[in-house]
């Protein structure tokens, strides 16, 4: 390594739920590495609402094999895509959430 990399840490094992709380009071910067952390998205609300849509074989299969690369389940994907789309609109997409194309 060289004299700018920091040296990490390695996790140690643990044999009981306590041992591992007990672990994790500390600070941790010696033993996680920053550049190896992706960001996290934690679904807190509700799903009290159900639809149905129709799709075509092929948009479906394309949805689960893209779900799949992303490591999730198609439902969720397709959740987490809506909700992207809603809260942060493309601008380059024309008609879409804007009344300016009529």
């Amino acid at each position: 390594m060289s004299k700018h990399t920091p040296k990490f840490k390695r996790m140690p094992q643990f044999k009981t739920d306590e041992e591992m709380e007990k672990f994790l009071e500390q600070d941790l910067s010696d033993y996680l590495d920053p550049k190896y952390m992706v960001p996290l998205r934690f679904e807190f609300k509700p799903k009290d609402t159900q639809v149905n849509l129709r799709l075509s074989k092929e948009l479906l299969h394309a949805i689960k094999a893209q779900a799949a690369a992303e490591g999730m389940p198609y439902q969720k994907f397709i959740r987490m895509t809506l909700e992207h789309t809603v809260t942060q609109p493309d601008k380059n997409v024309p008609g879409l959430f804007s009344n300016t194309d009529k």
